[in-house]
C-alpha cells in the first residue's frame, strides 16, 4: 500500500500544484497521455499520485480513499459538513486565491451591507409574494453565513454555470460566488456588499483523518512532511 496523494487532474490548479511540489524536490506527472488519470511521484518513496477533479478531492479525503489532497478551502468547507472532523489542513499553497462574496446589482444604490440586504429581502417578499433569490453553488457556506448575519426572507437557487449572468437573465436578484479580481462582477454591473465576504479561499494541502494508514504509510507521511517543512 502507498500513501495516496490526490491532486487536480487538469488546468491551472494542476499546473500550479506540480510547480509547488517541484520546488520541494518532488516531481509529479501523468503516467501516460493527458486522458489518463494515473500518475507518478518521483523524489520520495511510498507516495502514489491520484488525479481527480478539485471537486472530487474533498469527497475522497472524507471517505478515506486518499490520504492527502490538494483542493480549495472553499470546496472543503462547502462539501464537507463539520469538515475539521474529517480532514486536517496541513499547509496553504499560495495560489488559487479567491473570495466567496455576496454581490448585488450596482443599481441597488441603497443596498451596501447585509442589514440593507435583509431589509430589501423583506420588502421584496411583501411586494412580489416570493423570496428574493440568491444564485450560488455554495449552498452550505452561504446559508450558514446569512443565518449568522440574521438575513431572512431569501431563497438560494442553484447555479453551476455563469452565476454572474443570472441577474441579467432574471433568474436571481443577487449572487454569492467566487471572485479573484472582481472584474467579472464589475462587467456584469454587480457590487460586493461591504460586509459580504464569506470566505477567503486558496489551494491547500489537506490530510484525511479517516484514511487507514499502515506503518509504511506513516513513514512516507513523515518523510513528506520533512520535505515540505510541515509542522
Amino acid at each position: 500500500m502507498s500513501l495516496k496523494l490526490g491532486v487536480p487532474s487538469k488546468g491551472r490548479l494542476m499546473d500550479k500544484t506540480v510547480e509547488w511540489f517541484a520546488r520541494h524536490g518532488i516531481a509529479l506527472g501523468r503516467s501516460g497521455s493527458d486522458r489518463e488519470y494515473a500518475g507518478y511521484v518521483n523524489g520520495i518513496d511510498g507516495v502514489e499520485l491520484v488525479l481527480l477533479s478539485a471537486g472530487e478531492i474533498p469527497r475522497e479525503l472524507a471517505a478515506g480513499r486518499i490520504h492527502l489532497g490538494v483542493t480549495g478551502t472553499d470546496l472543503i468547507r462547502e462539501k464537507l459538513a463539520q469538515w475539521e472532523q474529517q480532514v486536517e489542513e496541513l499547509i496553504p499553497l499560495g495560489f488559487g486565491q479567491a473570495d466567496l462574496v455576496i454581490a448585488v446589482p450596482h443599481a441597488w444604490v441603497d443596498v451596501n451591507t447585509l442589514d440593507d440586504l435583509d431589509a430589501v429581502a423583506a420588502a421584496f417578499r411583501a411586494r412580489h409574494g416570493f423570496r428574493l433569490r440568491i444564485a450560488t453553488k455554495y449552498h452550505r457556506l452561504v446559508r450558514d453565513f446569512l443565518r449568522e448575519a440574521g438575513v431572512a426572507d431569501y431563497q438560494l437557487v442553484d447555479s453551476q454555470g455563469a452565476t454572474e449572468g443570472t441577474i441579467k437573465n432574471e433568474t436571481a436578484e443577487a449572487i454569492a460566488d467566487i471572485t479573484s479580481s472582481g472584474d467579472t462582477l464589475r462587467a456584469n454591473h454587480l457590487k460586493i456588499l461591504e460586509d459580504g465576504l464569506i470566505l477567503k479561499s486558496q489551494a491547500t494541502l489537506f490530510r484525511s483523518r479517516r484514511a487507514p494508514m499502515e506503518h509504511a504509510d506513516r513513514h512516507a507521511l513523515g518523510a513528506l512532511g520533512t520535505r515540505l517543512a510541515l509542522d
